[in-house]
Formats: C-alpha cells, sequence, structure tokens
C-alpha cells in the first residue's frame, strides 16, 4: 500500500511553518529572496513567485533593483497584486529583468506586462518561448480540435467531451494574452550572475518542453518551478502536438539531477511552500510513479485498455472537464513508459482507439 500523503509530508521539513505571504506582500525566505503567492481561479487556487535581489548594468553604471521570477496569469487581479509589491516590496528599485521557468499559464501570463512596465528583458529557454508565441499568437492557440482528435483517439470520444473540448480553442490565449517579442535564452548550466551571487540553470523536460530551475550553491536554494513540488506530483502529459512522447521518463530523468545538490537545499516550489528534504521528496516521486506504473500493468494485463480506461484506475475522484483533460495527458504519458519499455503493445482498434495491452 502507498504511504499516505501525511506520512510522505512528515518526511519533509517547511522551515516557514504555515506562514504564509499576505496577498500583495511577500516573506524573505533567504538573503536576498523574497517570496509572494497570487491565487489562481483553479483547483490548484495559488503560484508562488520569487523576487531575487539583483544589479545590472545601466548606462551610467550599476543599477540596483530585483529580478522577478515567473509571474502569475494575465488577470487583473495578479497585476492589481503586482502593483502593491512595485509600491512596498522592492525598497524603492526597479524589477531589472523577468525570468519565466517555463511557458505555462501561470508562469508566464504576465510577462509581456511586466516587461514593458519596467522595460525590461525576459529570460526563458528558447524552446518554452517559441512554444509560448505560438499559443499565445497562432490562430487557434492549443486545444481545439486537434486536443479534441487526439483524445478521442485514446477513447475520450463521448459527443459532449468532445464538443467541450473543441470549444477550449483559445484557452492558453485568454490566460496568456501577449507574449515579450524579444527574450534573453536560458540554457542548462548556464550560470546568472544575480546581484552578488552565482544561480545555475537546471533543465527539466516532461512537465514542459524545457523547464529551467533556478539553484544558488551559496545560498542552498532551488527555485524548482514545477518540477519539484512538495505534496503533489507535477502534472506529467502526452500532448497531440507530440503524439508518441515519452514524457514521464524525461520527468523522472530530470528530477534526479537534483540529486547532485546539497542534501540540505532549500525548494522553493511553484506550488505549496518552501521545504528542505529535496532527496527525500525525489525518491516519493519515482515510488508514486513507480506505484501507477504498476496499477497500469495490472489494468492492461486482463484486457487492452485505452488511456481513458484508465482514468478511474489512476485518478480516484471525480473530475471535471479542466481535470479530465490533464488527467488523460497523464493517462497516456504512464501507458507510453510502459509502451517505450517494451512492457505494453499499443494497438490502433477498429474503432479508431489506441489500446495497450501486455505482452
Amino acid at each position: 500500500m502507498s504511504p499516505s500523503p501525511n506520512e510522505l509530508e512528515r518526511q519533509l521539513h517547511y522551515p516557514m511553518g504555515d506562514v504564509l505571504p499576505a496577498p500583495g506582500a511577500t516573506l524573505t525566505v533567504a538573503p536576498g529572496v523574497k517570496w509572494l503567492r497570487m491565487a489562481l481561479p483553479f483547483a490548484l487556487n495559488h503560484i508562488n513567485l520569487w523576487l531575487l535581489r539583483d544589479e545590472m548594468d545601466g548606462p551610467h553604471g550599476k543599477v540596483q533593483g530585483w529580478s522577478v521570477v515567473d509571474c502569475c496569469i494575465g488577470i487583473e487581479s495578479a497585476k492589481a497584486q503586482w502593483e502593491q509589491v512595485f509600491a512596498n516590496e522592492l525598497e524603492g528599485l526597479p524589477v531589472l529583468r523577468v525570468i519565466v521557468t517555463h511557458m505555462h499559464p501561470d508562469h508566464i501570463g504576465l510577462a509581456h506586462w511586466l516587461c514593458e512596465r519596467w522595460n525590461v528583458r525576459l529570460w526563458i529557454s528558447a524552446t518554452d518561448f517559441n512554444l509560448a508565441r505560438i499559443g499565445s499568437e497562432g490562430a487557434t492557440g492549443f486545444g481545439g480540435d486537434s486536443a479534441a482528435v487526439f483524445f478521442a483517439s485514446h477513447g475520450l470520444n463521448d459527443p459532449i467531451s468532445v464538443e467541450k473540448i473543441k470549444g477550449r480553442s483559445n484557452y492558453f490565449k485568454t490566460l496568456v494574452p501577449s507574449v515579450p517579442r524579444q527574450y534573453r535564452r536560458l540554457m542548462d548550466g548556464d550560470r546568472l550572475t544575480i546581484g552578488a551571487r552565482q544561480w545555475t540553470c537546471i533543465s527539466g523536460f516532461g512537465h514542459a518542453p524545457e523547464h529551467i530551475s533556478l539553484y544558488c550553491e551559496e545560498l542552498k536554494v532551488l527555485i524548482g518551478g514545477d518540477m519539484m513540488l512538495p505534496r503533489i506530483s507535477t502534472n506529467v502529459s502526452v500532448y497531440d502536438q507530440e503524439p508518441e512522447s515519452n514524457p514521464l521518463k524525461q520527468f523522472l530523468d530530470s528530477i534526479d539531477k537534483f540529486r547532485a545538490l546539497d542534501a540540505q537545499t532549500l525548494t522553493l516550489p511553484a506550488h505549496g511552500k518552501p521545504f528542505t528534504g529535496l532527496f527525500a521528496r525525489i525518491d516519493q516521486l519515482h515510488d508514486h510513479h513507480r506505484d501507477r506504473l504498476t496499477e497500469v500493468m495490472q489494468a492492461c494485463s486482463g484486457k487492452s485498455c485505452s488511456a481513458a480506461d484508465m482514468l478511474p484506475v489512476l485518478f480516484k475522484r471525480t473530475l471535471d472537464l479542466h481535470q479530465t483533460t490533464f488527467a488523460m495527458g497523464e493517462s497516456i504519458a504512464h501507458l507510453h513508459a510502459l509502451w517505450f519499455e517494451g512492457r505494453l503493445q499499443r494497438t490502433l482498434d477498429v474503432d479508431g482507439v489506441y489500446r495497450f495491452a501486455a505482452i
């Protein structure tokens, strides 16, 4: 039997306890590192954002200020909270750059507004920058007909679900109304001088195309974005743009890169509370997905199964449409991991649905 969430949580330590930043305010979590938290209108109801004390070259010498890490979705309430932060939390100094860990809306949604507001550059991986531009400026964004066809090919083909997914064609653009036209590329292994300290870029895959986490060896602080969350496993999905991908293997390989960091690292996640116990959390995530893969193998040992068939196996709660699309992506990801390992075989049945069976 898998350990309960409470048992897993006891293996981690939360240095801030239950203290959270007030809306529009910050808490200092390490020297020169401030934590702010903004509400999201989803089941995952918040995102953590970070301010890093910084200095950069200006026309008349060094300019003191702050780097922003991640932005929140493009909504007026988030802009209002940012204005409170600008007025009360920056110590009279400007924002000098905007760093985005990856292209998902809660991370990049207000990047364009922030960059214009302060006349600064966006720093992000090339892959995520370009995919965000496609989603924000393309004819249909993400979702819509192509997503509906893809999910139908994996068994989510009832007419009501198909029509609802088709209707979500502008979902990304509603949360990310624009993306800056220029950016500074972040790559794995890059070392950024932020203020008086060095931060190393660590790329991650499986959750986003090219997620960038930031690690400061001097502070022993990891800004993990969505690659390292304390209470939940980040979404790992197959999407219609890359229908034969293997994101679960990519994700698990990526988080193993964090084992090279200091064991006492303070991890700053995009969701949840800052924690220590990084190595324990890596092990927990491996165990979680190993258990889910075992469940999938057991289900596919008795009959051929589609990803839609796996939803009640992997998710023991009622899902709304928004959650179902994420769950379908995860279901396909677990099936694909076993398929790529050669433990399942995939067939396209006469009804146009992919099904998987144990070999």
